[in-house]
Protein backbone atom coordinates (compact mmCIF):
# COMPACT_ATOMS: atom_id res chain seq x y z
CA UNK A 1 0.00 0.00 0.00
CA UNK A 2 1.27 3.48 -0.85
CA UNK A 3 2.64 5.59 2.00
CA UNK A 4 1.02 9.01 1.77
CA UNK A 5 2.26 10.67 4.96
CA UNK A 6 5.21 10.65 7.33
CA UNK A 7 4.77 11.26 11.05
CA UNK A 8 7.90 12.27 12.89
CA UNK A 9 9.28 12.01 16.39
CA UNK A 10 11.18 15.17 17.40
CA UNK A 11 13.84 14.63 20.05
CA UNK A 12 16.91 12.76 18.79
CA UNK A 13 15.14 12.25 15.45
CA UNK A 14 14.87 15.76 13.99
CA UNK A 15 16.41 17.70 16.85
CA UNK A 16 19.72 16.75 18.50
CA UNK A 17 18.27 16.63 22.01
CA UNK A 18 21.07 14.59 23.57
CA UNK A 19 23.80 17.04 22.57
CA UNK A 20 21.72 20.10 23.53
CA UNK A 21 20.83 18.60 26.90
CA UNK A 22 24.45 17.73 27.68
CA UNK A 23 25.89 21.06 26.52
CA UNK A 24 23.12 23.04 28.18
CA UNK A 25 23.37 21.19 31.49
CA UNK A 26 27.17 21.45 31.55
CA UNK A 27 26.90 25.24 31.14
CA UNK A 28 24.08 25.43 33.68
CA UNK A 29 25.91 23.44 36.35
CA UNK A 30 29.01 25.57 35.85
CA UNK A 31 26.94 28.76 36.23
CA UNK A 32 25.26 27.35 39.35
CA UNK A 33 28.62 26.36 40.88
CA UNK A 34 27.57 22.71 41.12
CA UNK A 35 30.30 20.95 39.15
CA UNK A 36 32.59 20.96 42.18
CA UNK A 37 30.37 18.36 43.85
CA UNK A 38 31.34 15.73 41.27
CA UNK A 39 34.64 14.09 40.39
CA UNK A 40 34.14 14.93 36.72
CA UNK A 41 31.60 16.83 34.61
CA UNK A 42 30.72 13.51 32.96
CA UNK A 43 29.63 12.13 36.32
CA UNK A 44 27.28 15.07 36.84
CA UNK A 45 25.88 14.78 33.32
CA UNK A 46 25.37 11.06 33.74
CA UNK A 47 23.41 11.62 36.94
CA UNK A 48 21.23 14.23 35.24
CA UNK A 49 20.48 11.90 32.31
CA UNK A 50 19.67 9.02 34.66
CA UNK A 51 17.36 11.25 36.68
CA UNK A 52 15.71 12.56 33.51
CA UNK A 53 15.10 9.06 32.14
CA UNK A 54 13.55 7.87 35.41
CA UNK A 55 11.18 10.81 35.78
CA UNK A 56 10.28 10.78 32.08
CA UNK A 57 9.30 7.11 32.42
CA UNK A 58 6.91 8.10 35.22
CA UNK A 59 5.37 10.78 33.01
CA UNK A 60 5.02 8.36 30.08
CA UNK A 61 3.28 5.88 32.38
CA UNK A 62 0.78 8.54 33.45
CA UNK A 63 2.05 8.63 37.05
CA UNK A 64 2.96 12.32 37.02
CA UNK A 65 2.22 15.46 35.01
CA UNK A 66 4.62 16.99 32.49
CA UNK A 67 5.38 19.86 34.88
CA UNK A 68 5.69 17.41 37.76
CA UNK A 69 8.38 15.35 36.05
CA UNK A 70 10.41 18.51 35.46
CA UNK A 71 10.16 19.51 39.12
CA UNK A 72 11.02 16.05 40.35
CA UNK A 73 14.02 15.89 38.03
CA UNK A 74 15.39 18.96 39.79
CA UNK A 75 14.55 17.73 43.30
CA UNK A 76 16.07 14.29 42.79
CA UNK A 77 19.15 15.61 41.02
CA UNK A 78 19.86 18.21 43.71
CA UNK A 79 18.72 16.00 46.58
CA UNK A 80 16.70 18.88 48.01
CA UNK A 81 13.08 19.39 49.06
CA UNK A 82 12.25 22.34 46.85
CA UNK A 83 8.93 24.10 46.44
CA UNK A 84 7.34 24.02 43.01
CA UNK A 85 8.38 27.63 42.47
CA UNK A 86 12.01 26.91 43.43
CA UNK A 87 12.19 23.85 41.19
CA UNK A 88 10.60 25.76 38.30
CA UNK A 89 13.07 28.62 38.68
CA UNK A 90 16.05 26.23 38.64
CA UNK A 91 14.71 24.49 35.54
CA UNK A 92 14.09 27.80 33.77
CA UNK A 93 17.72 28.76 34.31
CA UNK A 94 18.76 25.45 32.78
CA UNK A 95 16.42 26.01 29.80
CA UNK A 96 18.28 29.20 28.91
CA UNK A 97 21.52 27.25 28.43
CA UNK A 98 19.73 24.29 26.81
CA UNK A 99 18.02 26.41 24.16
CA UNK A 100 21.31 28.11 23.30
CA UNK A 101 22.59 24.68 22.21
CA UNK A 102 19.65 23.70 20.00
CA UNK A 103 20.37 22.35 16.52
CA UNK A 104 18.92 20.04 13.87
CA UNK A 105 20.71 16.96 12.64
CA UNK A 106 22.31 17.75 9.25
CA UNK A 107 20.22 15.15 7.39
CA UNK A 108 16.85 16.62 8.45
CA UNK A 109 16.29 19.45 5.98
CA UNK A 110 17.45 17.43 2.94
CA UNK A 111 15.04 14.63 3.87
CA UNK A 112 12.12 16.97 4.43
CA UNK A 113 12.88 18.77 1.17
CA UNK A 114 13.03 15.47 -0.72
CA UNK A 115 9.58 14.46 0.55
CA UNK A 116 7.91 17.87 0.64
CA UNK A 117 6.00 17.49 -2.62
CA UNK A 118 5.20 13.78 -2.41
CA UNK A 119 4.15 13.23 1.21
CA UNK A 120 2.18 14.94 3.96
CA UNK A 121 3.92 15.45 7.30
CA UNK A 122 2.99 15.59 10.99
CA UNK A 123 4.64 15.22 14.39
CA UNK A 124 3.88 12.85 17.27
CA UNK A 125 5.94 13.37 20.43
CA UNK A 126 5.88 12.11 24.00
CA UNK A 127 6.32 15.69 25.19
CA UNK A 128 3.96 18.66 25.51
CA UNK A 129 2.53 20.79 22.73
CA UNK A 130 3.86 24.01 24.27
CA UNK A 131 7.41 22.66 24.37
CA UNK A 132 7.46 21.10 20.91
CA UNK A 133 5.63 23.92 19.11
CA UNK A 134 8.18 26.37 20.51
CA UNK A 135 11.05 24.10 19.56
CA UNK A 136 9.83 23.54 16.00
CA UNK A 137 9.22 27.26 15.45
CA UNK A 138 12.63 28.19 16.85
CA UNK A 139 14.31 25.64 14.58
CA UNK A 140 12.33 26.86 11.57
CA UNK A 141 10.39 23.63 11.04
CA UNK A 142 6.84 24.26 12.25
CA UNK A 143 5.44 25.14 8.81
CA UNK A 144 6.63 21.78 7.50
CA UNK A 145 3.97 19.89 9.47
CA UNK A 146 0.20 19.83 9.14
CA UNK A 147 -0.26 18.99 12.80
CA UNK A 148 1.72 18.47 15.98
CA UNK A 149 0.39 15.99 18.54
CA UNK A 150 1.90 15.46 21.98
CA UNK A 151 1.30 13.00 24.80
CA UNK A 152 0.63 15.64 27.44
CA UNK A 153 -2.44 16.85 25.54
CA UNK A 154 -3.48 13.52 23.99
CA UNK A 155 -3.58 11.74 27.34
CA UNK A 156 -1.86 8.74 25.75
CA UNK A 157 1.79 8.25 24.92
CA UNK A 158 3.97 6.09 22.70
CA UNK A 159 4.32 3.11 22.51
CA UNK A 160 0.57 2.80 23.12
CA UNK A 161 -1.30 2.28 19.86
CA UNK A 162 -3.72 5.09 20.69
CA UNK A 163 -1.00 7.70 20.29
CA UNK A 164 -0.06 6.54 16.79
CA UNK A 165 -3.68 6.12 15.77
CA UNK A 166 -4.43 9.68 16.91
CA UNK A 167 -1.79 10.91 14.46
CA UNK A 168 -3.35 8.87 11.65
CA UNK A 169 -6.78 10.24 12.55
CA UNK A 170 -5.46 13.80 12.44
CA UNK A 171 -4.25 13.12 8.90
CA UNK A 172 -7.43 11.31 7.91
CA UNK A 173 -5.42 8.30 6.72
CA UNK A 174 -5.39 4.59 7.63
CA UNK A 175 -2.26 3.43 9.52
CA UNK A 176 -1.01 1.43 6.52
CA UNK A 177 -0.65 4.67 4.55
CA UNK A 178 1.38 6.40 7.27
CA UNK A 179 5.06 5.95 8.08
CA UNK A 180 6.41 6.79 11.52
CA UNK A 181 10.05 7.80 12.00
CA UNK A 182 11.61 7.78 15.47
CA UNK A 183 14.88 7.11 17.27
CA UNK A 184 13.76 4.65 19.96
CA UNK A 185 13.59 1.04 18.74
CA UNK A 186 10.80 0.02 21.12
CA UNK A 187 8.82 3.18 21.91
CA UNK A 188 8.93 4.34 18.29
CA UNK A 189 9.92 1.35 16.17
CA UNK A 190 7.90 -1.46 17.68
CA UNK A 191 5.11 0.81 18.91
CA UNK A 192 4.42 2.20 15.44
CA UNK A 193 4.57 -1.22 13.80
CA UNK A 194 2.18 -2.79 16.28
CA UNK A 195 -0.26 0.10 15.67
CA UNK A 196 -0.21 -0.80 11.97
CA UNK A 197 1.99 2.01 10.64
CA UNK A 198 5.03 1.59 8.41
CA UNK A 199 7.72 1.78 11.06
CA UNK A 200 11.13 3.35 10.48
CA UNK A 201 13.76 3.34 13.21
CA UNK A 202 16.46 5.97 12.74
CA UNK A 203 19.47 4.49 14.52
CA UNK A 204 21.77 7.41 15.25
CA UNK A 205 24.18 5.30 17.29
CA UNK A 206 22.47 6.08 20.57
CA UNK A 207 22.37 4.02 23.76
CA UNK A 208 20.12 1.26 22.44
CA UNK A 209 21.96 -2.03 22.11
CA UNK A 210 19.50 -3.56 19.70
CA UNK A 211 16.36 -2.74 17.83
CA UNK A 212 13.24 -4.58 16.76
CA UNK A 213 13.55 -7.41 14.29
CA UNK A 214 13.19 -7.01 10.53
CA UNK A 215 9.51 -7.95 10.54
CA UNK A 216 8.77 -4.99 12.79
CA UNK A 217 10.72 -2.01 11.48
CA UNK A 218 12.90 -0.63 8.75
CA UNK A 219 16.22 0.44 10.23
CA UNK A 220 18.16 3.36 8.81
CA UNK A 221 21.28 5.16 9.97
CA UNK A 222 20.57 8.43 8.16
CA UNK A 223 17.42 10.14 6.92
CA UNK A 224 18.85 10.15 3.41
CA UNK A 225 17.64 6.52 3.32
CA UNK A 226 14.05 7.45 4.16
CA UNK A 227 12.71 8.54 0.72
CA UNK A 228 13.50 5.14 -0.80
CA UNK A 229 11.49 3.41 1.94
CA UNK A 230 8.37 5.56 1.87
CA UNK A 231 8.26 5.62 -1.92
CA UNK A 232 8.67 1.85 -2.24
CA UNK A 233 6.19 -1.01 -1.93
CA UNK A 234 5.73 -1.36 1.86
CA UNK A 235 3.06 -4.06 1.81
CA UNK A 236 3.44 -6.92 4.28
CA UNK A 237 5.97 -9.37 2.98
CA UNK A 238 8.02 -6.83 1.05
CA UNK A 239 11.76 -6.88 1.76
CA UNK A 240 12.80 -4.75 4.72
CA UNK A 241 15.85 -2.51 4.90
CA UNK A 242 16.48 -3.57 8.50
CA UNK A 243 20.08 -4.67 8.94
Amino acid sequence: MTVRAVVWDVDDTLFDYTSADREGMRAHLAAEGLLGGYDTPEEALGRWRETTDRQWARFSAGEISFEGQRRDRVRVFLGQELTDAEADAWFRRYITHYEAAWSLFPDVLPALDALAASHRHAVLSNSSLTVQEHKLRTLGLRDRFESVLCAAELGVSKPQAGAFLAACEALGLPPAQVAYVGDHPEIDGRGAAEAGLVSVWIDRGGPYAQGPDAVVAHRISTLTELPAIVRSDTRFGAPSTFR
